[in-house]
């Protein structure tokens, strides 16, 4: 890939936490990296700008593609960084080659007494393992704090060895340990205890940290300052313990998890491996499906396509859904590896978390890859095939009217070329023919209009579109048909229908077919789009008429009086009022004599008529004064 190509790619990634895996032109992995938001991260290796050191410099300039997994938070990218590093040894990559890792709680069960302990790696000893965590020292701490709230030892001996030999430690006289080593209690009782601390572990915590709860306050009431702090570190001590992880898990060996996308424009399926519990690789694979091809219908195809071509398969697959026949694929499976494999769906849990995480990681790659171009012919295709249009439309022009009671009533006409707004080819109407709101006829002018304009060869308003979107349900449509067939036009009328929220929820023929678009996201999304942009225009223009209307002056329609001369005389005089009241003569010192002989009458001769009318309605309400 260029530079600018490797741009492109990091620039369409998600804002999410995840790793990002860099690889030379061989295929081989360089370098590893984890990202709280992968755009942002992967993007800054290949700004022009960047100021790298020497070592990334070189590092950049061998990359030729790279690959990104997608973790549902920073800390299981850092654990999935850690795990990528040990499995690849990327030459770039200087820290976390080590075997420390991150700590796993270990449980030695096959002792008489068992206890907890450290480890690096979960093995397969016989022993239960919890975890990982995030550091040594909280996870020691947080053993410390389960023991502590179950009266477990901490100490160092060793039972059934130690019993009886020592007095017992402090921790016993400071009511933190209940001294099994005295003997008593016994066996039965510390093995109880010890299961309730294996719940804890495994996140049933609610118990031991109300239980800590209850003791922290009363601590605190009995003004035992330094008892309720180290109780309040307890608790959250446990808390740490209480985040789960599915990144890694230490009962998931070789293990594939499935995650599936069924995108509008392309699908994509993500697995994720899972060896010796842990995140080892991600597979993805972007393609296209047929429009009536579910997901159900899609995934046994793709499950058989991609293992029974592998001769190692994993003890376990999870799955995003049911399949038909989840037993026939087991055993075909089975049957093909010579060994058991296990279909399964997780519904709920940290398993029905990983999954999520999968499927998370399809959607975000069939969306990478799928471009603009491809997305807006896909949404086009989509609304023809629910509106019965022959092929998807081009051009769509959508009407709406706007007004304020009777007045400045207004029209907008707003083209979509595809599915972007072409706004060179807007335009917006004046209703010249009523006086009061009728929707309707309104309707009805605003077409005869621009399709007369048409008929007379206006380059303005050329070509006619290939479908019609009015603002209102079946009878608008019926107008624009109705226009339509005056001019010996044939277009595609659809009302666009709303709901109690504004919000476009459907197309409707003027026969009165509505079709549902809610459906379909893309071509919802588009359609209310529209709707959205032709009312804005709209009203976009009729505050603007309305706003103009408004300003009107006294002083308009006055001929000779233009413009210019309003502005002279009322920087004069000050008000339209002072401009009334002025004599002829002082008005010409301000505009020309025939102006000023103008706005004079204007004023004046209206006043006249006014008494006059006032004078011959008093005489007529007299008896005999007409006489």
């Amino acid at each position: 890939m260029t530079k600018q190509e490797l741009k492109e790619k990091a620039n369409g990634l998600p804002l999410s936490p995840g790793v990002y895996i860099m690889m030379d032109a061989q295929g081989t992995v360089i370098y590893v990296g984890k990202a709280k938001k992968l755009k942002n991260r992967v993007s800054q290796y290949f700004q022009e700008t960047s100021g790298h050191n020497e070592k990334t410099r070189r590092m950049v300039s061998k990359v030729d593609h790279f690959d990104t997994i997608i973790a549902s938070s920073e800390f299981e990218a850092l654990i999935l960084e850690n795990a990528l590093i040990k499995q690849y040894m990327p030459r770039y990559n200087i820290l976390l080659k080590d075997d420390k890792g991150y700590p796993f709680v270990r449980l030695s069960l096959e002792a008489e007494y068992p206890t907890f302990s450290l480890s690096n790696t979960a093995a397969e000893d016989g022993a239960k393992y919890f975890g990982p965590f995030g550091g040594r020292t909280e996870t020691k701490a947080a053993i410390a704090a389960i023991c502590s709230a179950l009266r477990l030892p901490t100490c160092h001996r060793r039972f059934p060895r130690d019993i009886g030999k020592e007095r017992p430690c402090l921790n016993f006289h400071m009511g933190k340990c209940d001294g099994f080593c005295r003997g008593t209690p016994g066996k039965e009782e510390y093995r109880s205890r010890i299961e309730q601390a294996v719940l804890l572990l495994t996140g049933k915590v609610k118990q031991v940290t109300a239980s800590l709860s209850e003791e922290m306050t009363a601590a605190a009431e009995a003004l035992q300052f330094e008892r309720a702090a180290a109780l309040r570190d307890q608790i959250s001590a446990i808390d740490v313990l209480s985040k789960k992880q599915k990144v890694i898990a230490g009962a998931m060996p070789q293990t594939d998890i499935w995650g599936l996308y069924r995108g509008e424009v392309k699908s994509c399926y993500a697995v994720l491996h899972y060896r010796d519990g842990q995140l080892t690789d991600r597979e993805t694979e972007v393609f296209s499906a047929r429009m009536d091809e579910q997901a159900e219908e899609m995934l046994p195809l793709l499950l058989a396509q991609y293992y029974l071509r592998r001769s190692v398969l994993p003890r376990e697959i999870w799955l995003p859904m049911p399949i038909e026949d989840p037993d026939v694929m087991e055993q075909a499976l089975s049957q093909h590896c010579g060994g058991r494999v296990l279909v399964r769906i997780p519904r709920r849990g940290e398993k029905a978390d990983l999954i999520r995480l999968a499927n998370r990681n399809a959607r975000e790659e069939a969306e990478r890859v799928t471009s603009e171009a491809e997305r807006a012919s896909k949404t086009l295709e989509l609304l023809a095939k629910m509106t019965g249009l022959s092929a998807p439309p081009r051009r769509m022009e959508s009407y709406d009217i706007s007004n304020t009671g009777s007045s400045d009533i207004v029209a907008s006409m707003v083209v979509y070329e595809g599915t972007r707004p072409r706004k060179s080819a807007y335009r917006k109407f004046h209703i010249k023919s009523l006086s009061a709101p009728d929707d309707y006829r309104s309707m009805e002018e605003v077409l005869t209009r621009r399709l007369q304009r048409y008929v007379d060869g206006d380059e303005k308003f050329a070509p006619l579109p290939d479908v019609f979107l009015i603002d209102g349900g079946a009878n608008h449509a019926k107008v624009a048909e109705r226009v339509l067939a005056a001019f010996g036009l044939s277009v595609p009328v659809f009302g666009m229908v709303k709901d109690d929220r504004h919000r476009t929820r459907a197309l409707i023929t003027a026969a009165g077919h509505e079709i549902g678009i809610q459906a379909s996201e893309p071509v919802f999304a588009l359609i209310g789009q529209i709707q959205e942009e032709t009312h804005r225009f709209a009203v976009a223009y009729h505050h603007q008429r309305h706003t103009k209307s408004s300003y009107r002056s006294a002083l308009d329609g006055i001929p000779g009086v233009g413009t210019v001369r309003k502005k002279q005389l009322l920087k004069a005089f000050g008000t339209v009022k002072a401009v009334r009241e002025a004599e002829e003569e002082a008005l010409a010192r301000v505009v020309p004599a025939s102006a000023a002989r103008a706005v004079y009458a204007h004023f004046h001769e209206k006043s006249e008529e006014r008494t006059e009318d006032a004078i011959c309605a008093s005489s007529q309400e007299r008896p005999g004064a007409a006489d």
